[in-house]
């Protein structure tokens, strides 16, 4: 499948999609394609959509790269949902979503700086509440769509529904690492700005909280800790990343140009890392760095770790009583890509 020859006006064109034809990023494009060599556009819409709103696309082409690595089998025979996996551990059912800006709220294809005031100043708390708001409501609409269609198809039942989500809902989205949806799915909330604030008060890092709930804009509040009991049972795990981006076929690809590419990487149990530099055009990524599998304890289908497991990769696990963040060791949590001649503005999301 060719994605990158237009076959929508320039006029309709999405503006992410525009900033990744130009000529620089030939490489770019390359690494894109061949995660998305053999997919197939069952409804022959695909290529429209990946041009016009691009980010859902392109989160479900580099799962399908990220499938092809793992060597699953895929079943094209059933038109939804997203995908259905055969691993060496048994099937598995995925549906992709993005969690998307919330109308009136700046997209983030059209941010105005490098970061908002309060990431500069290590405030996280306003990019974590918006990104837990709208990764509650993308994921809410897939369970919704479970239980009217999706488990009335005759291929879905008995086999574990996890659901793919990527962050797309902010400016700073690439800076929420896995606090949103420790915090959602799990009540765990990693207070960061406490930490900054104080780090000698808190010498092991920044503290766990139990926040039990989230304030919405209009006042309304919605309870945190979705895999704490079995409402969601159907739900058996959630696949996300926030580095899932145009960023990391920038840190895949092999063509040698000015630029840089500024990483967090994970260096122990707890969770502290350090910022590694690499230049643009010496390959610093596999397509599956970044990863994250929140697997539900109360799930009707549980994922089978095995699945998933993969050096770089991490995974929340309830084990005996106790919380595992398998890989915590080794694994990416932030990246920043630049490359000479290519204007800030003119770059797609990192």
């Amino acid at each position: 499948m060719d994605l990158f020859t237009p076959v929508v006006p320039v006029e309709r064109q999405h503006d992410n999609f525009r900033r990744v034809l130009v000529p620089g990023r030939v490489s770019e494009r390359a690494v894109v394609s061949g995660w998305a060599e053999g997919f197939p556009d069952r409804d022959n819409k695909f290529l429209h959509e990946f041009q016009t709103t691009f980010n859902s696309s392109f989160w479900e082409v580099y799962l399908y790269g990220l499938f092809k690595t793992y060597s699953f089998s895929l079943n094209w025979s059933q038109a939804s949902p997203d995908f259905w996996l055969t691993t060496a551990y048994g099937e598995i059912i995925v549906e992709a979503v993005t969690a998307n800006a919330a109308e009136g709220k700046e997209p983030e294809w059209d941010k105005k700086s490098l970061m908002s005031d309060a990431v500069r100043k290590k405030d996280f708390w306003p990019l974590n509440r918006e990104a837990i708001i709208r990764l509650s409501n993308a994921l809410s609409a897939k369970v919704r769509k479970y239980e009217k269609s999706y488990k009335k198809l005759s291929h879905v039942p008995g086999k574990p529904f996890v659901i793919a989500v990527a962050p797309f809902e902010q400016p700073d989205f690439q800076h929420q690492y896995d606090r949103a949806m420790r915090a959602l799915l799990y009540n765990d909330y990693v207070d960061e700005k406490a930490y900054f604030e104080d780090p000698a008060r808190f010498p092991d890092g920044p503290p766990s909280v139990r926040l039990n709930e989230v304030t919405k804009d209009n006042g309304s509040t919605f309870e945190l800790g979705i895999f704490e009991n079995d409402d969601w049972a159907e739900v058996s795990a959630v696949i996300f990343s926030c580095v899932a981006t145009w960023g990391k076929a920038v840190a895949m690809s092999n063509d040698l140009r000015d630029g840089f590419i500024m990483a967090n990487w994970g260096t122990d149990e707890s969770g502290k890392s350090e910022s590694r530099e690499s230049r643009v055009g010496i390959p610093s990524e596999e397509i599956h760095d970044g990863l994250q599998i929140f697997h539900n304890p109360y799930a009707s289908n549980p994922v089978d770790l095995r699945v998933f497991r993969r050096k770089g990769v991490v995974q929340h696990y309830l084990s005996q009583g106790v919380w595992i963040r398998e890989g915590y060791d080794d694994c990416l949590q932030f990246r920043f890509t630049y490359a000479s001649g290519a204007p800030f503005r003119d770059s797609p999301h990192r």
